[in-house]
């Protein structure tokens, strides 16, 4: 049986989840922001890639974002629906709102690995960058 306790136990987690988001989000702006600069400077295609990589990223931290908020809303309303004796209804809800929190997670988690992909694309530019500076030594 669903208790009124049991979403609630969310609240914190989804909580401190659209935290780290908001702060992701606000992180790749600022970085979005020194390219565009860079890029006004000094026209590079890795500059481009790495655009093309943030933008990705922020499309999948609006919808990681809309999911953590469907799924705080839905709890709400599986509180709700507890709290007027609709248990059946609830439960289901609920679930829906643990689904919507798990595919949060999951672009989350693919978030991360194009993260990764964008620091590759960094250090090619530094091997590259290597390279020719071994060639010169020589």
């Amino acid at each position: 049986m669903l208790t009124l306790s049991t979403p609630a136990l969310l609240f914190p987690a989804i909580s401190l989840l659209l935290l780290a988001y908001t702060n992701r989000y606000l992180a790749l702006a600022s970085i979005i922001r020194e390219l565009y600069d860079d890029y006004q400077q000094t026209p590079s295609d890795n500059i481009v890639r790495q655009i093309g990589n943030l933008r990705s990223r922020i499309a999948l931290i609006k919808w990681m974002q809309t999911l953590g908020v469907t799924s705080l809303f839905l709890c709400v309303v599986a509180m709700f629906m507890i709290y007027t004796d609709w248990p059946q209804q609830a439960q289901t809800v609920f679930g829906v709102s643990l689904l919507l929190l798990i595919a949060s997670l999951g672009m989350s988690l693919l978030e991360l690995r194009m993260s990764t992909d964008a620091l590759n694309i960094l250090l090619s530019d530094l091997v590259a960058a290597e390279r020719v500076r071994a060639k010169t030594v020589r």
